[in-house]
């Protein structure tokens, strides 16, 4: 089952990327140069990498007895600090791979921040 999930995702993947590409040279130049196009064109990528990192929180594993010190628990939070922040940096920068440079130093760095000082 999840081996045909994995593979039925990377197609869909493919063709959402194969389309988003091919879909500029289908549209007329002027539908092209509007504002509301370019607005879009500039947050589309924060929010895709949002939408996966929402999606990949780790959540399922926490119940209402999850004690404070527990691995689990610091995960989602330093997922949820990371992201907190990604969103910051993207808003005062407009760099994506900044964002994402400082996405991962976050929560390696928020991970051992919660594991040392609070479990």
């Amino acid at each position: 089952m999840t081996s045909s999930y994995l593979i039925f995702a990377t197609f869909a993947m493919a063709a959402v990327t194969f389309i988003t590409r091919a879909l500029p040279s289908l549209i007329p130049r002027k539908l092209l140069d509007t504002p509301w196009l370019h607005r879009l064109n500039e947050s589309l990528p924060l929010s895709v990498m949002v939408l996966l990192i929402l999606t990949s929180l780790s959540y399922q594993d926490l119940s209402a007895t999850t004690a404070l010190d527990s691995a689990e628990l610091h995960l989602l939070m330093a997922q949820i600090g990371a992201l907190l922040l990604v969103l910051l940096i993207y808003h005062i920068s407009r760099q994506l791979l900044v964002s994402m440079i400082v996405g991962i130093a976050a929560i390696n760095g928020l991970l051992w921040v919660l594991n040392n000082f609070l479990g």
